[in-house]
């Protein structure tokens, strides 16, 4: 899942990026209502917890500008405000729910699963393809076939994970570097490249009979082998 968190309080952003990050979602953390703007505008977010009080543009603007341009992601807003009027304004602009600071990091996360439930996402612990089974909680890969195991690095995991939640898709390579390295990355095709190897030899100790295909110039996908 992809979390955008937009706070100017810098310590404070990175500080809830992390607790997200440690949850094995993909966070872009931005510090001003223009960039959260801009970024919330592509469309790539799951959940998006916006600050009210932003400079270049305040949360209620980015949450109003963005449902104008029909970006339905749900929307977290922070204040330290602990009044009616601003949680009524900030609703009608858009936001699908609020939270005063402070605030624990354990009720973050539940509003956090709760918008993604909202959403339609099925919250799993494991993902299967052909012969794999991918846990989500450990990011161990098996193979049914073989009965071997191994541990994925974190962006091999991202990059897999993703393959193996759009099974019958092939997957740019745009998309795994905004996805998995972020928007702002200076990642380029040979990162998701490398990536693809070390999978690759993965699969190959594993014995598993499921690759990784790629469409020239397009992206990758996977298939089991006859």
């Amino acid at each position: 899942m992809n979390i955008l968190v937009v706070e100017d309080e810098v310590r404070l952003a990175d500080a809830i990026g992390q607790i997200l990050k440690e949850q094995r979602y993909q966070v872009d953390v931005v510090y001003d209502g223009q960039d959260g703007y801009d970024y919330g505008a592509t469309g790539q977010y799951d959940v998006i917890v916006l600050d009210v009080m932003l400079p270049r543009m305040d949360g209620f603007s980015v949450v109003n500008s963005l449902r104008k341009d029909h970006i339905k992601t749900p929307v977290i807003m922070l204040t330290a405000k602990d009044e009616l009027k601003s949680k009524i304004q900030g609703l009608d602009a858009g936001a699908d729910d609020y939270m005063t600071k402070p605030f624990q990091s354990e009720e973050l996360l539940a509003r956090v699963r709760a918008l993604s439930r909202r959403q339609g996402e099925v919250v799993l612990d494991e993902l299967e393809f052909n012969d794999l089974v991918l846990n989500l909680s450990t990011c161990d890969l098996s193979c049914r076939a073989t009965d071997k195991k191994v541990h994925l690095g974190y962006k091999e995991f991202e990059v897999l994970k993703l393959l193996m939640s759009n099974p019958k898709s092939t997957i740019p390579k745009e998309d795994l570097i905004t996805k998995i390295w972020g928007y702002d990355s200076d990642a380029e095709d040979n990162n998701v490249e490398a990536y693809i190897s070390f999978l690759r030899r993965k699969l190959t100790f594993l014995g598993s009979s499921t690759q990784i295909a790629v469409v020239r110039r397009v992206g990758y996908y996977l298939e089991a082998k006859a």
